[in-house]
């Protein structure tokens, strides 16, 4: 038998240097077609890219090996990393410190697409439709200046030579190529030309806390040079295998039990429990670790493995703090390539906040808001500023771990401070949570422009809290006279969404294991307006819907930060029926019901499902050509919310205070402009008019102004306030005019 000791590692000497290219500070203008990892595979179908040789897929079998090092992401990032090393251009921006504002100056209105869901015109790929130009110039109509693109690269996993399907919605990525079902990398940067010629920006996604079982994976199992340093893996010794489950036949691991993993952590093989297990569900995933069945290595040794997954056992989590540092150089390649060769300008963070891992000497180990992930952002952050780029992670954990991450790493955080607290204040008529919310984040540090206010995305509706329900679950919280802690006030939040938004009294959303709830923003709607058959909704119900969907966006986008929303809100869209995606939803994903698929453009009118399977969602809107006919409609009315926006510079401004208001359904935020002006967000979160006061310590004396119509309001008083009327969901942005001193 060979020893393998010739194999190859992917060459790292064989690809040129990068040429001479011009750049400005904005942007590293390197020619795309020169920075490329090895061109071995790309845009191959699975079929094509993994066609089976006749001969075993075992770790004992050198072409099997070899064959799984040209898969490599890692391979990948060697031959990436090695034609930038020592290029004069790695120098050219300033990269140490997260610049919120310069990213928003350059992206502010995002669009998150989601490639399984958007319908295109037949024979048309997803990256396809996203570079069309009448695309692109509806949304300079809207104000959309930034597509995020979502997961495109190729995701899943290789069980012998073929490629297995995604399991998480292809966030388990296991390459740089893009995946043919979402098209090709030429139309991936003919994208990237289109959104420049449109001013706007192309937003990717890495994932550096796991990849998906790959052919990295693959070769960490059997042991394989550097391989196994990319992820959290530990080769238990024979002696111990008794401590190990068996592996069902069919299976390439097993999830540990709450029992075998106490077992071996008091072995002192591997670190135990951790601080919350993401995706629990009894007999499916009760820890977070897993054991691999008995794997012949590269050199002939049995062995076998348990690894750390904080999400699905498909998702292998990455390594940090490995001697070889390969997951470190992972992460950074595929980076370095959807920025430099794909030609993307921001990038969000996934699974971010979850890269560290420490045994403490009381249970659990620690796992979240661990040093090392701040000190893995801030290399990740630093890197992509290094070559003009910005980052975003979505980061749901305790306001203080966003505001530390923050400070050092990506440049924006998604809003989980204050996400699920509008929504609650919408299903409940009331914005006392949402002024407790954000008050604590002002109190905090945390700079409201630094972060991406959403509408619907891929992901549930997350009511986690877990600033509340954990970080600060003994501290003593009041809301609506009543004294909480942080624990039980988490928990008194999620049972009311529940109670309101699932079951009987909305029978078409769905709650999402212990994370959160699957549904799209209508649905939300819906079940706040105490509507439980979506199938009788009337042309009223519609408008109403419309009217709190907009003021939704009023909040969101009328206050410092990214502003971003969906294909879903954009057209409306209602959660598909249970028996429509049964078999995606058979493991208790029951996300699949809020991921529709939706037709922007009409590209085609006829279709029943989007190219990827998804079944058409109903959309109460309808498509956006039509949509802009209209000022009434959804769109029309959101383009003239984003003018105001973008003309007055409420993006880049500072909340300052979040006042107390006469009205439970009011909501006031107070910002201070850059320019210095003083802004004033005034809304309405209940379905009747309302009358109130608007009283702030922040705001001078002076005459207010509607920044829409540009009408005078009212005067401040000698009290420092002014009356507002408000209809029903609606609001009002204002500016405070500062009296002229007399000459």
């Amino acid at each position: 038998m060979s020893t393998n000791a010739d194999l190859p590692v992917a060459d790292d000497t064989s690809e040129d240097f990068l040429p001479e290219a011009s750049f400005d500070k904005h942007h590293f203008a390197a020619r795309p077609e020169r920075l490329r990892p090895q061109a071995r595979r790309r845009n191959l179908k699975a079929s094509e890219a993994l066609a089976p040789p006749p001969f075993e897929p075992d770790g004992r079998n050198p072409a099997y090996v070899r064959w799984l090092v040209d898969q490599s992401m890692l391979g990948d990032a060697r031959t990436l990393g090695r034609q930038l090393a020592g290029h004069h251009m790695m120098w050219q921006n300033p990269f140490a410190r997260p610049d919120p504002r310069a990213a928003v100056r350059q992206a502010s209105v995002w669009f998150a697409a989601y490639p399984l869901s958007m319908v295109t015109a037949s024979g048309r790929t997803f990256l396809g439709a996203l570079g069309d130009d009448a695309l692109w110039a509806a949304f300079e109509r809207i104000g959309i200046d930034a597509i995020h693109t979502g997961p495109v690269k190729l995701a899943g996993g290789i069980s012998g030579w073929e490629h297995t399907p995604s399991v998480d919605g292809h966030f388990d990525r296991i390459s740089m190529g893009i995946d043919s079902l979402f098209g090709t990398e030429d139309e991936f940067r003919a994208m990237c030309a289109t959104a420049t010629r449109h001013h706007g920006t192309v937003i990717d996604d890495i994932v550096p806390g796991h990849t998906g079982k790959g052919a990295d994976f693959r070769l960490a199992e059997v042991n394989y040079h550097d391989y196994p340093g990319i992820y959290h893996m530990v080769d238990i010794p024979e002696e111990a295998w008794p401590l190990l489950p068996e592996v069902p036949a069919g299976r390439d691991s097993v999830n540990l039990s709450a029992e075998a993993e106490r077992a071996l952590a008091e072995a002192g093989y591997i670190i135990g429990a951790l601080q919350r297990v993401i995706f629990y569900e009894p007999g499916v995933k009760e820890t977070n670790w897993s054991a691999t069945p008995v794997i012949h290595d590269w050199r002939g040794v049995p062995r076998r493995w348990v690894y750390l997954h904080y999400f699905k056992d498909g998702q292998p989590s990455i390594n940090w703090l490995d001697p070889t540092f390969a997951g470190m150089r992972l992460v950074m390649g595929d980076a370095l390539h959807s920025l430099l060769d794909l030609g993307s300008g921001g990038l969000r963070l996934d699974a971010n906040g979850f890269l560290g891992v420490e045994k403490r000497m009381e249970n659990p180990a620690w796992s979240e808001g661990h040093p090392l992930s701040q000190a893995a952002n801030q290399l990740i952050g630093s890197m992509v500023r290094k070559v003009g780029g910005f980052t975003f992670q979505e980061f749901n954990l305790g306001m203080e771990d966003i505001r530390n991450t923050g400070a050092v790493g990506p440049d924006l955080s998604y809003d989980f401070v204050t996400r699920p607290a509008y929504q609650f204040a919408l299903v409940t008529g009331d914005t006392e949570f949402l002024r407790l919310a954000l008050r604590e984040s002002l109190a905090l540090g945390i700079d409201q422009a630094s972060l991406v206010h959403a509408l619907q995305n891929h992901d549930e509706l997350t009511y986690e809290l877990v600033h509340f329900a954990s970080n600060h679950r003994d501290d003593p919280y009041t809301l609506g006279g009543v004294q909480y802690t942080g624990a039980t006030l988490a928990e008194h939040v999620r049972s009311v969404m529940r109670d309101r938004m699932t079951g009987e009294a909305a029978p078409y959303n769905a709650t999402f294991v212990q994370n959160g709830i699957a549904c799209t923003t209508a649905s939300v709607i819906a079940a706040s307006l105490g509507l439980k058959d979506l199938s009788a909704i009337t042309d009223a119900d519609i408008r109403r819907i419309r009217d709190a969907h907009l003021l939704l966006c009023m909040y969101n986008a009328w206050q410092p930060g990214v502003f971003a929303l969906s294909g879903w809100d954009l057209v409306g869209a209602l959660p598909l029926e249970r028996r429509a995606v049964k078999a995606l939803i058979g493991d208790g994903d029951t996300r699949w019901i809020e991921r529709g698929g939706y037709d922007l453009t009409d590209a085609n009118p006829a279709a029943k499902a989007s190219a990827a399977g998804m079944p058409i969602a109903r959309a109460l809107y309808g498509s956006l050509p039509a949509q802009l006919e209209k000022d009434s409609s959804f769109v029309g009315r959101l383009a003239e919310i984003l003018r105001v926006r973008r003309r007055n510079g409420i993006a880049t401004g500072l909340l300052i205070d979040v006042p107390d208001v006469p009205q439970p359904g009011m909501l006031v935020l107070v910002n201070q402009l850059e320019t210095g002006v003083t802004q004033v967000t005034a809304l309405n979160f209940t379905g009747a008019k309302v009358t109130g006061r608007v009283q702030s310590a922040a705001l001078p004396q002076g005459r207010v102004f509607d920044l829409s119509t540009r009408r005078k309001v009212d005067t401040l008083d000698k009290l420092g306030g002014f009356n507002v009327e408000l209809p029903a969901f609606g609001g009002l942005a204002m500016v405070v005019r500062e009296p002229r001193p007399e000459s």
